[in-house]
Formats: C-alpha cells, sequence, structure tokens
C-alpha cells in the first residue's frame, strides 16, 4: 500500500507540475502580449517525447544522466508533506537528506551532459554548478532559524508545530524568508539566474544533445522539481495544514517567480554569484542573529 500510495502522489505531483509549467508559458506570454499555448501544452509535449520510436543516445551515462536526475527529485517525496499530511518518510534530520536529494539532480545531468562532448552542454554544467554554490547555502542558513526555533530539523514537525497565521515561519523571520526566496529564484533556474539553460546563448545548455524519451524524463524531473521546490519553502515558512493549503502555497510562491522571470533579464555566472555572496547572504545571516538575539 505505502508503494502504491507513493506513485499515486508522485503521479499528483507530476501532473500538477506540468500544469504549472504550462500556467508559467501562458502568463509570460500575456505579459509579452501574445496568446501563448494552453496550459496542458507541457503534458502534450511529454506524451509525444515518450511516443518516439527512436532515441539517440552517446553513451550509457548519457542515458543514465536523466535517470539519476528523476529518480534524485523523486526521492525527495518520500519526505516532503504535503501540507500537514504524514510524508512516507520523515525521521528528525530529513531536512539534510532533502537538500542532499536536491543536488543529486543536477550531479545526474553533469554526468550525463559531459558524455555528450558538447561544449554547450559542458559550459552549461560548469555555470549550474558553480551557481550552486550561491544558492544552496544561501537557502540552507535561511532555513536554520525556523528550525532552530521549533527545535527539531524534521519538516513535518515544522509544519505541526507553526500551525495557522500569525505562528508562520514567514512571519515571524521575514528576512530569512526574504532570503530564501531569492536562492528559490536560482534554485528553479529562472531569471535572472537562467544562466545555465540560456536558449540563446547556449541552445539550451544541458539539454542540446537530448531527445526522445530522455528529453521528456527530464521535462518531468523539471515539473516534480517545481512542486519539491516551492513545496519544500511553502511547508518550512508556512506550516500548511492540508494539502489544499500547500497547493495553493506553492502555486502563489510559483507565480512570483515566474513574474520576475518574465521581467528580469539574464545575470552572467559571475553576476549571479557575487549576487548571491552579497544581499541574500546578508539577508541569511540578519536571520541567524534575530534567532540569537531573540534566545
Amino acid at each position: 500500500m505505502s508503494i502504491l500510495y507513493f506513485f499515486l502522489y508522485l503521479l499528483l505531483v507530476t501532473v500538477i507540475g506540468l500544469l504549472y509549467m504550462g500556467v508559467a508559458r501562458k502568463v509570460t506570454a500575456h505579459i509579452q502580449n501574445r496568446y501563448g499555448p494552453p496550459i496542458y501544452q507541457p503534458i502534450l509535449d511529454v506524451l509525444k517525447l515518450f511516443g518516439k520510436r527512436h532515441t539517440v543516445t552517446h553513451g550509457v551515462m548519457h542515458s543514465l544522466g536523466p535517470v539519476i536526475a528523476y529518480t534524485g527529485i523523486a526521492s525527495t517525496l518520500l519526505f516532503l508533506p504535503l501540507g500537514n499530511h504524514t510524508p512516507l518518510l520523515h525521521f528528525k534530520g530529513d531536512l539534510f537528506v532533502v537538500l542532499y536529494l536536491l543536488v543529486v539532480g543536477p550531479l545526474g545531468m553533469a554526468l550525463g551532459a559531459g558524455e555528450s562532448s558538447n561544449p554547450n552542454a559542458t559550459i552549461a554544467m560548469a555555470r549550474a554548478l558553480s551557481l550552486m554554490l550561491g544558492y544552496e547555502i544561501i537557502f540552507f542558513m535561511a532555513t536554520l532559524p525556523v528550525f532552530y526555533h521549533y527545535h527539531t530539523a524534521s519538516i513535518y514537525k515544522v509544519i505541526q508545530a507553526q500551525g495557522v497565521f500569525p505562528h508562520w515561519g514567514a512571519i515571524i523571520f521575514p528576512i530569512s524568508f526574504l532570503a530564501a526566496l531569492f536562492a528559490l529564484q536560482g534554485m528553479m533556474g529562472e531569471k535572472p539566474f537562467e544562466i545555465a539553460i540560456a536558449p540563446h546563448e547556449i541552445a539550451s545548455g544541458p539539454m542540446v544533445e537530448y531527445g526522445g524519451k530522455y528529453l521528456g524524463l527530464l521535462q518531468l524531473w523539471h515539473a516534480v522539481g517545481i512542486i519539491v521546490e516551492t513545496g519544500l519553502l511553502v511547508d518550512i515558512f508556512f506550516g500548511p495544514q492540508n494539502i489544499i493549503w500547500f497547493f495553493i502555497g506553492t502555486f502563489i510562491v510559483f507565480y512570483v517567480v515566474i513574474l520576475v522571470n518574465a521581467v528580469m533579464p539574464r545575470f552572467r555566472i559571475e553576476q549571479a554569484v557575487r549576487f548571491y555572496w552579497g544581499i541574500p547572504l546578508l539577508l541569511a545571516i540578519l536571520g541567524i542573529l534575530q534567532v540569537y538575539i531573540w534566545r
């Protein structure tokens, strides 16, 4: 039953993530005074890609890259509560496991993209791994005040401890929440941190040599990643008490992210890393100092 529940959970998150991708394309199109595709277009794209009879591969690791990326992001669902619903796995330090699993996806992509020997893919993965030095540390530091305040590193326990407004982590620690929002923009690879993809510069980077079922699996990786990354922020800083509020929260956060993406230009990699080690780092440190002062 647990295995069946997990696959149903994964299917729900995947479908909603694909719909979020469609919403992003639709909103961006309206901002740019275009009509845009229907919101279910990403679902049709994935079905078309998985319907391809032949898929080109450049080697074993090139084929395993998307599998590793998707497995890493799907595994985080074992620890991510949909609101106050008990996840399949949870313990006192599951936050650290989730943050570790979020890194598995980019590393899998780096191995797969490197196998293709395409310079665009190599440049893209070098950018993506460099950018991780910025947003990963900022996001972790931004979550520390919330977990220290509630004396637990379990996401599920933090949700239970927060309850309803005004006991949300975003209200108690607004500076840390702002730092986490900055980190989330880079974590999701949206502008101004769309450095690794950069379609007009390096031809979509890591995905330049992927097609067919492999590209479809990467689309699913991105779809699940949308829910996992926004859901992690919502769980930690808002403590949603049911699945409805969880998805409402993820949609609002995602909507803010795509609005920024639609109106911002793209940073260069050195600008992005320098930015993260500036204002967001200062905000994260101030959030930690706030906990120390309140102790």
